[in-house]
C-alpha cells in the first residue's frame, strides 16, 4: 500500500534525506520520496505502519500528519488483518461451544467451556505441532520459564495438546482444570512483561506459522483460559 503523508519542517534538500533516510529504515516501508516543495512523503509499505511509528522514527524538528487517508480505520484494517487468523479460529472454537452447550432452547455453562477449552488446546497445539523447533524458539523469547529452560517450549506443546484431549474427554476434570490454571498463569506472566515493556517480538500462540505480534489479544487469550479453569474449578469445589 502506499499513502502520502503532510511533513513540515524540511527547509533544504538535506532535509529530504533526512527525513527519507529515516523513513526508509523502518520494518516494512519499501520505498520513500520526500518532496520540500510539497512538504510531503510518499510512503509505499508491506502492511499498514502507524502514524506515530513514523514520528518516533523523525528527528523532533519534523512534524507528520496523514493528509489522503483516514489514519484511524487504516489502523483498524491493518489490525483485523494481523489478528484474523487468530479471531477466526475464536470464532469457529466458540460456535461450536455455544452449539454444544445448547440443548432443548437452554444454554449450559460448563459443558459449553469444556468444549472451548477443548478445541483451543487442540488448535493451538496442532498450529505448534507444524513447526515445533520454531515454535520453542519463539516461546523462549518471552517465557519465564522457556528463557531458562529451552526445552519448556517442546514440553509445553505438549502439555496443551494433553489438556485438549483431558478436556474433550472429560478426563479428571478437577486435574485438568488445575493444570491449566497453573500453566496459564505461568504463560500469562512472560506475555504482560513483553507487553508492558513493548518488546516488539512474535507471539508463539499459534506457533511459527503466522506472524502475530506479542499484544494484548495474547493477554486477553491467557486471561480467559485462566478464568475459565477458575469458574470450573469453581463450580467444583
Amino acid at each position: 500500500m502506499t499513502h502520502t503523508y503532510k511533513v513540515t519542517g524540511m527547509t533544504c534538500s538535506s532535509c529530504e534525506a533526512k527525513v527519507k533516510s529515516s523513513l526508509i529504515m523502518l520494518a516494512n516501508v519499501t520505498e520513500v520520496e520526500v518532496s520540500k516543495e510539497k512538504q510531503s512523503a510518499t510512503i509505499t509499505m508491506d502492511k499498514h505502519i502507524a502514524l506515530s511509528t513514523f514520528q518516533n522514527a523523525l528527528d523532533k524538528k519534523y512534524s507528520i500528519s496523514a493528509i489522503e487517508h483516514n489514519e484511524t480505520a487504516e489502523q483498524a484494517k491493518s489490525w483485523l488483518a494481523t489478528y484474523k487468523p487468530i479471531l477466526i479460529i475464536f470464532a469457529y472454537i466458540t460456535t461450536i461451544a455455544i452449539i454444544s452447550g445448547t440443548h432443548q432452547n437452554t444454554f449450559h455453562w460448563m459443558p459449553a467451556m469444556n468444549v472451548f477449552m477443548a478445541g483451543f488446546f487442540l488448535t493451538f497445539s496442532f498450529f505448534k505441532m507444524l513447526d515445533l523447533n520454531g515454535f520453542a524458539e519463539s516461546y523462549s523469547m518471552y517465557d519465564i520459564v522457556a528463557k531458562k529452560l529451552k526445552v519448556w517450549g517442546f514440553i509445553y506443546a505438549f502439555i496443551e495438546l494433553a489438556l485438549g484431549f483431558a478436556y474433550a474427554t472429560n478426563f479428571e476434570p478437577l486435574i485438568t482444570n488445575i493444570a491449566t490454571l497453573v500453566v496459564m498463569t505461568i504463560s500469562i506472566i512472560g506475555v504482560l512483561q513483553s507487553v508492558l515493556n513493548k518488546r516488539k517480538i512474535q507471539c508463539a500462540c499459534l506457533g511459527a506459522v503466522f506472524n502475530l505480534p506479542m499484544s494484548t489479544v495474547t493477554i486477553i487469550e491467557d486471561a480467559l483460559m485462566i478464568a475459565m479453569s477458575g469458574i470450573m474449578l469453581i463450580t467444583m469445589l
